[in-house]
């Protein structure tokens, strides 16, 4: 791999405005790809077999219209009933734009007889049920915009309006801006203060950015023909801005003390591409590869968010290896100008080497000091409950939280997340002849009554209530069956209510009714009450009746996402683990320091989880982060979060054990070499890993509660990572002693040889020069 590094580098260096002009163009032409497929994204909550599932899939095939659910227009009066004249009028207006709305299939009518159940009781908010053309995945922003402002009339009327379901959810994605202008701005602040000049930080800046929208622009593509969830492009941001500076750092720094030492610029940004490129490319390929391997999982969402992200990842790769060597041709010597401190070298007399020199003093003591303070800070974790992002705590000016305040405040908590209940009928229903026979024979006995002036006539109320009851009992929704299913699930507990009537297929073999939970979507009491139905309610319920009945919706997909993840998750690590594992042994030939990295990454993993678990589902300190509350850690954020760090620890590792190879090289001293070696390393690895922290933590900032948990997860993982690598790993190596290298000889023989840095390749190449002179 040195070699074509080695010229890939060289190459860019020496066709700098070519190569720079190229990326340029292609960044424009990416993002402008982009903007014209629209960078459509979806959520597909689907798990093979669950059934959430099963319920999509019975609706998709026998009720279309109902598979994606309803979404509500929710309507809230602030002088008034809704059903005041002049608010009555507003409604009526709204109700006839949305129908004539070519994306709305059908809608209820909360004034309506049949939307009865969509006025609160105190007749002051209410909700508009559409069923869209379009599902979550299809519906883009313009076209959500469009449907939300049909809703003017009520608007201009003083009446409150807002959207829920996945229209408000597209409608309410939380802006990046800042959280990209802290991120960006303090990355600049650090590169300055540890390289020293203020050109020598503007090339990892650009390349960083360049690379970074480029990824998010490939992604809006890809988007078009594959699944690309919500969250991905924010992710991907993330990563790729914190990844980007990065590399780029290990690059440049490199670079700088190659010319600090005399030599030629084209030739040491070569040989910086093809050193410190080569771990860029392993460590970034693990990266990769890591994200990649969530595929495995066999869950969609997670897996388009795996491949997404890695997509992201890549492009910043390959923006390090050809635009940052370009970059620097461009800048030359130049690249020092500016320079706000004196140049240091990776091996002076700085505070790390001290520190690296303390901990070779007592290495016991700095290992079991750093394994506390890990163990402390995953103590949380054993109390991990994995949930769904709560649109509760979504910032108060989007419509998605607006729609949800409402909501609660008509009809409770729990109407924000309604279970959709999809059964099969064998054989199909029937209308309940018998309880028809006796209602008409009981008509017929009271006209009887009348007449014979025996019985006041019924009032025009009870006339109509008696016509609908007539109604309702010569439609096959009256089966007993299915209103025995209605009504035991009705009377389970946390069950607030159960729509009447079920709705079916023209043959009578599916059903589908809605149940309202007395739990917000995602508290633990809603996850308890979908266990219960599915295992206790429904199955006595339906006995040997015919029927099979599965609990669907958004909220019920959530939890069995969060289940499915939780069975995955020990399996997801295994691969990762063993893949790292293996990725290390070929780099530096031996069994015992991947071991070593392996265990303490996975004590890091739990140090990140339990800070998690910490400050968002215990609340410890959640109100600084802008919530309101303690929230469930949303079920993918622990899965993505392993893989994104396993992948990440190996960049500090391999940085770290390439410079300990470089002294052991040298003199064959192992204490000594770990000792310098980390001390050269430290000044470079916390420099980037506090990039890459403040990176993500200016995430914290944007109103997505995921993406709040992805940017404290995340950033409390690098931070650990740190500790591992500068304070852990040298201690125990240096404990374990010269064993560290231990390999099996014919292990050995059969490995190939796999220089990261390709130090090697130089030494040889150098003394083919030599001779040749």
């Amino acid at each position: 791999m040195t070699g074509p590094l080695y010229r890939l580098g060289g190459f860019c260096a020496r066709r700098a405005p070519w190569v720079f002009g190229a990326w340029i163009a292609f960044a424009i032409a990416i993002v402008l790809a982009a903007g014209s497929t629209g960078s459509p994204t979806s959520d597909d909550t689907t798990i093979p077999g669950s059934d959430s599932t099963r319920a999509t899939d019975l609706l998709a095939d026998h009720l279309p219209k109902l598979q994606n659910g309803s979404v509500p227009i929710v309507l809230e009066s602030t002088k008034g009933k809704l059903t005041d004249s002049h608010n009555k009028s507003a409604v009526e207006s709204t109700v006839d734009k949305l129908q004539d709305n070519p994306e709305v299939e059908s809608l209820v009518d909360p004034l309506s007889s049949q939307g009865a159940g969509s006025l609160s009781k105190d007749e002051k908010i209410g909700f508009i049920s559409l069923f869209l053309v379009d599902g979550s995945g299809a519906l883009d922003e313009d076209t959500a915009n469009d449907i939300l402002a049909d809703a003017d009339p009520a608007r201009d009327a003083g009446i409150e309006v807002s959207a829920g379901g996945y229209l408000g959810s597209t409608l309410s994605q939380p802006s990046t801006r800042l959280s990209e202008v802290v991120g960006i701005g303090a990355a600049m602040i650090v590169l300055v203060f540890v390289l020293g000049a203020v050109l020598a930080m503007v090339m990892p800046i650009a390349t960083a950015i360049v690379g970074v929208f480029s990824g998010l622009a490939v992604i809006g593509v890809v988007g078009a023909a594959i699944t690309v969830p919500s969250i991905a492009p924010t992710l991907a941001l993330m990563l790729g801005l914190g990844v980007g500076v990065d590399y780029s750092l290990f690059i440049i720094s490199r670079h700088l003390r190659q010319l600090d030492d005399g030599m030629e610029v084209h030739e040491s940004i070569a040989r910086a591409v093809a050193t410190s490129g080569g771990a860029v490319v392993f460590a970034g390929g693990t990266v990769v590869i890591s994200l990649l391997c969530l595929y495995f999982g066999g869950i969609p969402q997670v897996r388009d968010l795996g491949y997404s992200a890695a997509i992201g990842v890549a492009v910043v790769i390959v923006a390090a290896l050809t635009m940052l060597p370009a970059g620097l041709g461009l800048l030359g010597r130049r690249v020092n100008a500016l320079r706000v401190r004196t140049p240091r070298t990776e091996a002076d007399g700085t505070g790390w080497m001290r520190w690296a020199e303390a901990i070779g003093r007592r290495p016991a003591v700095s290992a079991l000091l750093g394994i506390l303070l890990l163990v402390l800070l995953a103590l949380p974790v054993l109390d991990i409950r994995l949930g769904a992002q709560d649109n509760g705590e979504m910032p108060t000016d989007t419509t998605i939280r607006q729609s949800y305040d409402a909501m609660t405040k008509g009809f409770g908590v729990g109407s924000n997340g309604p279970f959709l209940i999809a059964v099969e009928l064998d054989p199909p229903a029937k209308n309940d002849q018998k309880s028809l026979n006796q209602l008409q024979q009981q008509q017929q006995q009271q006209q009887q009554a009348v007449e014979a002036g025996e019985a006041q006539p019924p009032s025009q109320q009870d006339q109509d209530q008696a016509k609908q009851q007539e109604s309702f009992l010569q439609s096959p929704a009256s089966d007993p069956r299915l209103v025995k299913l209605q009504d035991d699930i009705g009377k389970a507990k946390d069950v607030t209510s159960v729509s009447q009537p079920a709705q079916l297929d023209k043959a009578g073999t599916v059903a589908s009714f809605s149940v309202v939970p007395g739990s917000a979507p995602s508290a633990h009491r809603t996850q308890r009450l979908v266990k219960h139905l599915r295992d206790d309610v429904i199955p006595k319920s339906v006995g040997d009746s015919g029927l099979t009945a599965y609990v669907g919706g958004t909220t019920a997909a959530n939890i069995d996402l969060a289940d499915k993840i939780g069975d995955t998750l020990p399996l997801v690590i295994a691969i990762i683990v063993g893949l790292s594992f293996l990725l290390l042994t070929l780099a530096f030939r031996t069994l015992v320091v991947p071991a070593l990295a392996a265990l303490s990454n996975l004590l890091a993993v739990a140090a990140a989880y339990g800070v998690l678990v910490a400050i968002f589902q215990k609340g410890w300190g959640v109100t600084l982060l802008g919530l309101d509350g303690a929230i469930p850690v949303v079920s993918f954020v622990p899965l993505m979060m392993f893989a994104i760090l396993f992948g990440l620890s190996t960049d500090y590792t391999v940085f770290l054990l390439t410079r300990v190879a470089e002294e052991f090289d040298r003199h064959g001293d192992h204490r000594r070499a770990i000792v310098e070696g980390l001390g050269r390393a430290a000044r470079v690895i916390v420099a980037a890993a506090g990039i890459m922290i403040l990176v993500f933590a200016s995430f914290i900032i944007n109103g997505n509660p995921t993406v709040k948990q992805f940017g404290v997860g995340l950033a409390v993982a690098v931070a650990v990572d740190a500790v591992i690598v500068c304070l852990i790993l040298p201690a125990l190596m240096l404990l374990v002693g010269r064993a560290v290298w231990w390999m099996p000889k014919p292990v050995e023989r059969h490995l190939p040889q796999l220089g990261i840095e390709g130090d090697e390749y130089f030494r040889e190449r150098d003394r083919s020069v030599a001779a040749g002179s």
